[in-house]
């Protein structure tokens, strides 16, 4: 009988530094989430009339946050390349430059969205107290923003320096500290008055700004971060911007785009948007575990790419796609089979908006978001894969055409003109998660495939 070889990309090695990495980096993402998810069932189970609030106050946080870490991928990127010719003790001025871009586009584009907050939701259409809600919510994320993005690129430095365990406990510390923070402004609890949707972004804000600290102190004790560099090459600066411009680009078109289904999904009316909010969330925490196995693909393309490494680049993009359709597989098979426990983490039985009872409707958009997850998460860490390789405007097209030009119209069609309310929009969404899924791998598999830098490059 033949023995029968493993494929290349499948390397028992390889599949235990994949999960090395992207093990620790999906739990420290899946923290951020699980962070959002602790506000919406606090505010859930307390005032879900105020879910779309928070929903809604993502659309233009949502975009600046996708735009900041494009910018800031040039962090993860060059360092990992660094770190993979055994540079890594010249990566501080990489970091310090990384951090210095987060504070200054944080805070200017801070102040836009302050300025702009109030005739934006106006001229959406929101009145009476569903305006004043979302814009003095959009108004205090601001602040959280500015920490998170700073948090952000301190993460993605520890990150590609193979430090993800640091990056876990910093931000389950932020875990903690939010739920304390959600019970005392959210519920209520010790006495303290319960504010609701400005309460959850009160708490947002604090655990944001307590979180820069723990990561300075990581940051200060176990990386050359602030020490020192070597003079940068005269191309480095300009390279460490560009190599993340087409995410930025994907990221405002994705961000924006699904942030834009809770303006549609409130449109069709209060309920619909907190039902919607909730599985988005779920859908939301499922894609940490495929940020996880993306960021750690993409470290390892750009390490082995750095090295001139051509099968090795092309079999660690291939290990990535295949770790997440198994992952992918596994999540939408749980939501389906649990959407009612899930559902009832949400929300009490008897929560009621505008008549419509939140639990039956919220179980069945989980089950029905089950489909969304495995393509979802295919065209992420595709699209990770590619940028770390050099390819930067193809994925970005496909997530406009996918996101920006399908899935939001089809969403008004569906959700709003055709009656399917809240289903409407999960079903635009697992269609342009479909294609995107799929053009993003086709992409990575035909287009991705540059020369390898050469000793100057």
């Amino acid at each position: 009988m033949l023995k029968r070889d493993w494929p290349a990309w499948a390397k028992p090695s390889d599949i235990i530094d994949l999960l090395r990495l992207s093990v620790p980096i999906a739990i420290s993402r899946s923290s951020f989430m699980l962070m959002v998810m602790t506000d919406t069932i606090v505010l859930g189970r307390n005032a879900p009339g105020e879910l779309p609030y928070i929903m809604n106050a993502w659309l233009p946080i949502g975009i600046l946050i996708g735009v900041a870490s494009g910018l800031l991928l040039g962090v993860s990127v060059l360092t990992a390349e660094m770190s993979g010719r055994g540079e890594a003790e010249n990566t501080g001025r990489i970091f310090r430059r990384g951090l210095i871009l987060a504070l200054g586009f944080s805070v200017v584009a801070g102040i836009i969205v302050v300025s702009v907050a109030d005739p934006l939701y106006r001229l959406l259409g929101f009145e009476g107290e569903l305006h004043a809600g979302t814009t003095e919510v959009t108004r205090i994320l601001c602040l959280a923003v500015i920490a998170q993005l700073v948090c952000n690129a301190m993460a993605s430095y520890l990150e590609a320096l193979r430090k993800p365990l640091l990056v876990s406990v910093s931000m389950y510390i932020g875990v903690g500290v939010n739920l304390v923070l959600d019970l005392l402004l959210v519920s209520g609890e010790l006495g303290f008055p319960s504010l609701g949707a400005t309460g959850v972004a009160m708490a947002t804000t604090g655990t944001n700004w307590c979180l820069i600290f723990v990561f300075l102190i990581f940051i200060a004790l176990r990386t050359p971060g602030f020490k020192k560099s070597g003079p940068a090459p005269a191309n480095e600066v300009k390279r460490q911007i560009s190599v993340g411009s087409g995410m930025a680009i994907s990221n405002a078109v994705e961000f924006g785009a699904f942030n834009f289904t809770h303006i549609i999904a409130t449109w069709v009316s209060i309920a619909a948007a907190a039902a919607y909010g909730m599985t988005f969330q779920m859908i939301g925490f499922i894609f940490m575990s495929f940020l996880g196995i993306g960021t750690a693909t993409s470290v390892r393309v750009a390490e082995r790419y750095g090295r001139r490494d051509e099968a090795g680049t092309v079999n660690a993009s291939r290990l990535g796609l295949i770790s997440c359709i198994c992952v992918g597989l596994l999540a939408a098979a749980g939501m389906m089979l649990l959407s009612d426990p899930l559902a009832a983490i949400f929300v009490h039985s008897e929560a009621v908006i505008d008549g419509v009872i939140l639990r039956p409707l919220l179980s069945s958009l989980i089950a029905l978001a089950g489909f969304v997850v495995v393509f979802d998460g295919l065209q992420n860490v595709a699209a990770m894969a590619s940028r770390a390789r050099g390819l930067v405007w193809v994925p970005a097209i496909i997530h406009v055409g996918s996101y920006l030009l399908l899935m939001l119209p089809l969403a008004y069609l569906l959700g709003v003109q055709m009656g399917h309310g809240a289903w409407g929009m999960v079903e635009a969404v697992i269609v342009a998660s479909v294609v995107a899924g799929f053009a993003q791998v086709f992409v990575l598999e035909k287009f991705a495939r540059k020369s390898l830098p050469n000793e100057n490059g």
